[in-house]
């Protein structure tokens, strides 16, 4: 017996997706013939792929291992199958942060898009520690990031250079100098973005630096909600730079100049070299060149 693609197909959408019946449907077949797909397998492989924990199904260590290999053959088959051989083609899953999917990412997927139009973007959108967790799982491709990360299983590669800025609306106290002083930071309501994001990582690591003290008002994974906060009189705020440009343009927002040590790199998140496709090489020599 041979391991059949439809097999591959469905070991790489349940890793994927974290559930065989989201599997089965986006593979068009019963969740028992998905099912019987993977039991197959895994008695040809000789190792479990899958482990159940309640209702869940979590995959093994084996199984993450062999995952980009899976989803290596996969793109290479997709290819094959269109026309040209030095066309790309396929799915390119992408997790991104809040700041790099909402100012970046559209531009540069346009641009990749236009060259190969073949390609379907896929992208999610989560938290820093989140993209971690989706690239070391393979549901993406790749991930981009806020700021430096560890991961022993992963290659994270500073890529882009950002900044962040404090702010508060136009008529704050601290609006009229366009300044905060360290010794002021305890004295605001701080609306801030939630733990687990590269923003807030920045932030907490910049006001430790110079011992400072921080009185949380809101903790919110939206950009968007802290601006409104901020503008409602709800507190200060501390954000990507490529995030208030318009609001502070307009006069809506006010950035505070300060001590902090707020910049930071944007970092790129992929498997091993050797086990990328050649889809994910081409979009990452795409953001190494645009």
């Amino acid at each position: 017996m041979s391991v059949s693609l439809r097999q591959l197909k469905i070991f790489e959408a349940t890793a994927r997706l974290g559930r065989l019946t989201a599997a089965a449907d986006e593979q068009a077949i019963s969740q028992s013939a998905a099912s019987q797909a993977l039991k197959e397998l895994e008695s040809m492989l000789g190792f479990a792929l899958f482990q159940r924990i309640g209702r869940e199904l979590v995959i093994t260590d084996a199984g993450r291992a062999a995952l980009p290999k899976v989803a290596q053959i996969l793109q290479s088959l997709s290819s094959l199958m269109h026309s040209d051989a030095d066309m790309l083609s396929g799915t390119l899953r992408i997790a991104a942060s809040v700041t790099i999917a909402s100012y970046l990412l559209p531009f540069l997927l346009a641009d990749f898009i236009a060259q190969h139009a073949q390609v379907i973007p896929d992208v999610r959108i989560c938290n820093s520690e989140e993209v971690l967790e989706a690239v070391a799982k393979a549901q993406v491709n790749l991930g981009l990031i806020e700021g430096p990360a560890l991961h022993a299983q992963l290659c994270i590669t500073p890529w882009h250079e950002d900044e962040l800025q404090l702010f508060c609306r136009p008529d704050h106290p601290l609006a009229a100098t366009g300044r905060m002083e360290v010794a002021q930071i305890a004295e605001q309501r701080w609306i801030l973005r939630e733990e687990g994001s590269g923003t807030r990582a920045v932030f907490d690591a910049a006001v430790q630096q110079v011992d400072g003290q921080v009185k949380l008002a809101l903790a919110l994974n939206r950009q968007e909600a802290i601006k409104q906060s901020v503008k409602a009189g709800l507190g200060v705020g501390c954000l990507s730079a490529l995030s208030i440009a318009d609001q502070v343009a307009s006069g809506e927002l006010v950035v505070l100049e300060s001590a902090l040590q707020l910049r930071r790199r944007f970092s790129l998140v992929t498997q091993p070299v050797a086990v990328n496709t050649a889809l994910t090489q081409a979009f990452i020599s795409h953001l190494e060149n645009g």
